[in-house]
């Protein structure tokens, strides 16, 4: 629900069009939008059954970071529209893979591009000019996230600081990933910036906030348990 939610609310004007669409189509989910809501959902049952959020949240932060990893493998696999921007840059090393730099996605499930000669049945386009595969790269960056957050798992003491250091993390990697990704953009005081930018330099703001308040804190919280 929440990432529907929020996918419309990035594509405002198409969920004005049709809005019925929109509302009962499978597709267009955004992960920021799930992480929300879903994060709230789990926090409020953790609430309820007596579970200190700061304690959830760390639990938490590893197994999301590794768990984006694997989605964005199906992302890539399916060809769900989650790609870059279109890269004619020659390839900068001889032994890097073509798909790795540039890829038309042939056969992604949005049907979009042009048709592949001799291909029958569904799911038969491929895009026109290769992009880049935005989704393996977070899949590479993120698995090496996951690896570092769960190397520092028993060295972290002070409640929070582990999802502050996630949310620091998760925001820095998606931002820089938003700079070759094709999404819908807001235009606001003269700033020109995508939803996934605008959650992103939140999550790493409130990131070092919690950082800041579980160390400033930590004392306190081992003089309570």
């Amino acid at each position: 629900l929440g990432g529907k939610f929020f996918e419309n609310l990035e594509y405002w004007d198409d969920f004005v069009q049709h809005p019925i669409d929109r509302l009962l189509s499978f597709s267009g989910l955004t992960f920021y939008g799930g992480l929300i809501c879903g994060g709230a959902a789990v926090l409020y049952i953790a609430r309820k059954n007596g579970i200190k959020p700061l304690h959830m949240l760390d639990v938490g932060g590893p197994g999301m970071m590794l768990a984006y990893a694997v989605g964005r493998i199906g992302c890539h696999m399916s060809g769900d529209g989650d790609w870059g921007i279109v890269n004619t840059n020659p390839k900068p090393f001889g032994w890097l893979p073509d798909w790795l730099w540039s890829y038309k996605y042939p056969n992604n499930v949005v049907s979009e591009g042009i048709p592949i000669p001799n291909c029958v049945g569904k799911y038969c386009n491929e895009l026109p000019q290769g992009v880049y595969p935005t989704p393996l790269y977070e899949v590479i960056v993120c698995l090496l996230l996951f690896a570092f957050l769960w190397s520092i798992w028993d060295k972290i003491k002070a409640p929070g600081l582990m999802f502050g250091i996630y949310m620091i993390l998760n925001g820095i990697e998606r931002f820089c990933i938003e700079l070759v990704r094709v999404n819908s953009k807001y235009h606001a005081f003269g700033l020109s910036f995508t939803q996934a930018e605008m959650i992103s330099t939140f999550l790493v703001i409130g990131g070092a906030a919690l950082c800041i308040y579980s160390l400033r804190n930590k004392n306190e919280f081992e003089l309570k348990q």
